[in-house]
């Protein structure tokens, strides 16, 4: 178990940009004007800029990512024929869902970081 905690730690902080996030030290979160309001905005993703990201960026793709991964750990596990059929189901659905979720968040980000994307 803790060689895949760490194995775990270990991708997250490759596919994070953590490496990126060392070396070119980008800030945190973003800003953006508001043309109508003039009020600032904070902004996660900066639309457009493919070869550029924010930390919170990063780390949120990152952990996505890793939640893929531990859906379908989970969903493996619930092939297991020496488990009570209500675990199975319950590592089953766990497994589906974090799989859903993280492809579904990760389409949702590739969008707001590059309008048009996919129409």
């Amino acid at each position: 178990m803790t060689v895949l905690a760490l194995v775990l730690l270990t991708y997250f902080m490759v596919v994070s940009g953590f490496v990126y996030d060392v070396i070119v030290e980008p800030p945190g979160i973003g800003s953006t004007q508001d043309p109508r309001t003039g009020a600032v905005r904070p902004v996660v993703f900066p639309p457009g800029r493919v070869n550029g990201q924010y930390i919170i960026e990063g780390l949120s793709s990152g952990f996505m990512f890793v939640l893929g991964g531990v859906g379908i750990v989970l969903m493996d596990l619930a092939l297991d024929r020496n488990r009570a059929k209500s675990v199975k189901v319950s590592y089953a659905t766990a497994g589906i869902s974090s799989v859903v979720l993280a492809y579904v968040m990760s389409m949702l980000f590739i969008r707001i970081k590059i309008p048009g994307y996919l129409h």
